[in-house]
């Protein structure tokens, strides 16, 4: 199953994506005979009954209009005000391209959910930095409230999977000496293109995942190479705080940033589009814009 926020006749809308074509919520209740939560946050929660899970995709079968994909514009495929957790130097590769020995654990931080962006929307170039990057990272959506999990457990909490691209201000986030400010700014987090539900996707850690500058290939990789895995990280960082449905925990990025490419560094400029892949998911682009002019006060 794969859960979609979209843009239909001047108002936004949630559904499934099957094949090219997205089937809206209103479509679904028809087809099952009873009412849907009306945001996906509400979604989530009620997806989690497996058995309610398996009558909404039955109903799918049963509707035989939709829409074209390409007649609807995509946001982000999550509502509300979750929570944004950030995992640092959790790929194998992309500590062995610093030249640092990985983490004994999970290195956490945080993104507001203002910097989050949907699919085919601009990331902005802050006027105030001068070295923008990218990182494509595997983000998991949480499903259901959880508090101290064990790694066994873990998985249990999860509802799916999506496209994540950290963006980040290299020079603010070097000489603050932290991520927060860096990473933070409006835009920075671009998610989509769609809930892939964990059944869809299946072993989170045996996906090939990839970063493309104007068709370029800058990162390619598997999240075999993950240091912490989804269970671990869900596990360790419940220990910190409580999960809430909708909460989003970004897993880290492999080698072939920006910033530590050789010979020379390839960031961003103004114009570049930037695509997350990411194996049985999809494809998560955006375009970078410069940032408007603030209109006079």
């Amino acid at each position: 199953m794969r859960i979609a926020r979209f843009i239909h006749g001047g108002s936004v809308k949630y559904g499934l994506v099957v094949g090219d074509r997205i089937y809206e919520r209103a479509e679904l209740e028809t087809a099952l005979g009873r009412s849907l939560p009306d945001t996906v946050l509400g979604l989530i929660e009620y997806l989690m009954d497996y058995g309610v899970r398996d009558s909404i995709e039955d109903a799918v079968e049963k509707v035989s209009t939709g829409l074209r994909l390409s007649d609807v514009e995509l946001r982000a495929p999550v509502d509300g005000r979750p929570k944004i957790i950030c995992v640092g130097l959790n790929y194998r590769d992309h500590a062995e391209e610093q030249g640092v020995k990985p983490p004994e654990e999970p290195v956490i931080f945080m993104k507001p959910y203002t910097a989050i962006t949907g699919p085919g929307q601009p990331i902005i170039y802050p006027d105030i930095t001068e070295k923008l990057d990218y990182e494509a990272e595997l983000a998991v959506v949480i499903g259901r409230r959880c508090r101290k999990v064990s790694p066994s457990e873990a998985l249990n909490y999860v509802l799916g999977y999506t496209c994540f691209n950290d963006v980040s201000a290299r020079d603010i986030q070097f000489r603050d000496g932290q991520w927060v400010r860096g990473k933070s700014f409006d835009t920075f987090a671009p998610i989509g293109p769609w809930i892939a539900t964990a059944d869809q996707v299946g072993n989170p850690h045996n996906l090939k995942i990839m970063a493309r500058v104007n068709g370029e290939v800058r990162q390619n990789s598997n999240t075999g190479n993950l240091i912490f895995g989804v269970d671990k990280l869900v596990s360790f960082i419940s220990m910190v705080m409580t999960l809430e449905p909708g909460d989003i925990i970004a897993t880290g990025t492999p080698s072939g940033v920006g910033i530590f490419y050789k010979p020379e560094p390839k960031l961003l400029n103004v114009g570049d589009v930037v695509e997350v892949e990411i194996e049985r998911i999809g494809v998560l682009a955006n375009k970078v814009a410069r940032e408007p002019q603030r209109l006079p006060t």
